[in-house]
């Protein structure tokens, strides 16, 4: 078991990511997003960032802060997140109602919420510590 946002479980979602996505099943999406986590057990903010290049997982990464600049930025609470991670709640409903607020291209995002969802399903797959 490994703690979630934690070196280790990003290193494992990583490396699920890319073991269970195909360029094709990406559609060959070249894209990032930033989650930013609010109000972390910590007291602290996190982040938790994915990039893809031509669909092939290109970076991983997830610490303290508010993490790089991408092309999309989710913000929400800890809490919210980590139901997502925990396949309790859909990412699209928590954007539609009001849980988590998206800056970036809404078109794109909406045509990218089923590669959203592919990834979040195989982060469920992992046995974390919250």
């Amino acid at each position: 078991m490994v703690k979630y946002l934690s070196e280790e479980w990003r290193a494992e979602v990583e490396k699920r990511l890319r073991e269970h996505l195909d360029p094709e099943k990406m559609n060959k999406v070249t894209s990032s997003m930033n989650s930013r986590y609010a109000n972390c057990p910590d007291g602290g903010k996190k982040y938790f960032y994915v990039s893809f290049a031509n669909g092939s997982v290109d970076k991983v990464l997830a610490g303290d802060g508010d993490g790089p600049n991408a092309e999309f930025c989710i913000t929400g609470d800890y809490e919210v997140f980590a139901k997502i991670s925990r396949a309790e709640l859909g990412s699209q409903k928590a954007l539609m109602g009001g849980a988590l607020k998206l800056k970036g291209n809404m078109v794109k995002a909406l045509k990218l919420a089923s590669l959203s969802d592919r990834v979040n399903k195989i982060i469920s797959t992992i046995e974390t510590e919250f």
